[in-house]
């Protein structure tokens, strides 16, 4: 319930914000907004009130929200006010860069919006990241997929694309959106040239988890029930040594030298508390005992700069455009079919599974800020029903002197919303199924 409360929340904040950027627009070029609503009113409202021209309330679907200004073909379809003749008030009669202004008045307040949530962030609780240079001090451990892309454990990443990236947070995503690795492997600079199909491959088997820190040491964290490590007496705590006599430097080495003996025994020695403990295992047939080993405590590699709030107006400007750039590279990931990305884009269902379950400020501004540059990237978009598109007909327009007729906008918005309501089927389809399938097996 906590994770549905903070996408309600998060949502509530862009989405109100979003439409009064249009409406703020509106009322300055003297447009009427009929109606400003919080998610979509599709057959009914659970609130509503009139205040002067304007009904304000509360949709009972959450999926965005709306202004609806008189003289223009939105979401809600009304051609029948196309049938009369302009008036002043109006959002058809106003000039073509008026119209365009309000068109991108929403897209303007997510991105400041953005801008003054890490400005805020940046000079209160400072501006917070994983430190790549700290958490590859040993090099970096990966994961299958890694290992067959043609990483090693023990690589340290240089730079993707010429670019070293400080912040170890976006790593992964530098490589899936990048086109060359160089890597530091054993004092040597190598590259590391990924295909489309194996990041679709680190996309769909491991993400995040495709590469990570190089743990100095092999702790047992927890024990998988009935498995072989239960079986062999391994414990919460016990520290490994050594696998058939031979000792390990770090984790990976030992987990490669499990995995040689599938189906197979094999000798441990344990450190457990002060007393040394010899123990004989089976590695199952993937190669595997059956435990977690104890994870690093990332804070440990956190880095925290406290900028004043001078410093924090440019770094939040950079960081929003920086975010903007990444929202840009994605889509074109997206679009790449052999990445197979497409399948992995997320509705709000999916979102909100991500999210921690217990509420943490500090986290849920972070990610309302991440999410309102996306909103203004996807808003962005030239798709008819989108800002983008009413926004590139409107420019069309400028240039050419020559405005779409009523009856085409008519067909335009009805093709977008078609598209957009296709999109947000598939995307909520596979979402819902996989949180029925993931509570159900």
């Amino acid at each position: 319930m906590i994770q549905v409360a903070q996408i309600l929340f998060i949502l509530s904040v862009l989405v109100i914000l979003h439409e009064l950027g249009h409406y703020i627009a509106a009322k300055i070029f003297k447009v009427r907004v009929e109606k400003f609503y919080l998610f979509m009113d599709a057959g009914f409202s659970l609130l509503k009130k009139k205040i002067g021209d304007t009904e304000w309330g509360i949709g009972w679907l959450p999926l965005g929200g709306y202004v609806k200004l008189s003289g223009m073909i939105d979401e809600s379809m009304d051609t029948d006010q196309m049938n009369t003749e302009p008036q002043p008030w109006e959002f058809r009669s106003k000039p073509a860069w008026q119209r365009l202004i309000i068109m991108l008045g929403g897209i303007t307040v997510n991105i400041i919006l953005a801008w003054l949530i890490f400005t805020i962030m940046y000079s209160t609780v400072g501006q917070k990241f994983i430190a790549t240079e700290k958490i590859q001090e040993n090099g970096l451990a990966f994961g299958d997929v890694g290992h067959k892309a043609g990483f090693e454990n023990g690589d340290k990443i240089v730079s993707v694309d010429g670019k070293f990236q400080p912040s170890f947070n976006r790593m992964t995503l530098d490589i899936l959106l990048g086109d060359k690795v160089e890597v530091e492997r054993d004092g040597k600079i190598i590259d590391v040239i990924l295909t489309d199909e194996m990041k679709g491959e680190i996309i769909s088997k491991e993400g995040k988890e495709f590469l990570g820190p190089r743990y100095t040491n092999s702790v047992v964290d927890s024990v998988v029930p009935k498995s072989e490590a239960e079986k062999a007496g391994l414990l919460m705590g016990d520290k490994i040594k050594s696998l058939n006599g031979t000792n390990f430097v770090y984790y990976d080495q030992f987990k490669d030298g499990v995995s040689k003996h599938k189906n197979d025994s094999i000798a441990l020695v344990v450190l457990r508390g002060e007393k040394t403990v010899e123990l004989k295992a089976k590695v199952d047939k993937e190669g595997k005992l059956g435990f977690f080993n104890k994870p690093l405590d990332k804070l440990d590699f956190e880095v925290n700069n406290q900028l004043t709030f001078g410093q924090a107006v440019p770094a939040a400007v950079k960081e929003s455009w920086s975010l903007l750039v990444y929202n840009v590279k994605q889509f074109k990931l997206i679009l790449r079919p052999k990445t197979e990305a497409y399948k992995h884009v997320q509705s709000p269902i999916g979102i909100a599974r991500r999210l921690p379950d217990t509420w943490n400020w500090e986290f849920i501004w972070n990610f309302t800020a991440l999410f309102s540059i996306g909103l203004a990237f996807m808003n962005l978009l030239p798709i008819p029903g989108l800002d983008g598109g009413h926004a590139l007909f409107t420019i069309v327009e400028m240039i050419t002197g020559k405005k779409l007729s009523d009856k085409a906008a008519g067909y335009v918005q009805t093709a977008g919303m078609i598209i957009l309501l296709t999109l947000m089927a598939l995307t909520f389809g596979k979402d819902i199924y996989q949180l029925v399938a993931d509570k159900l097996f």
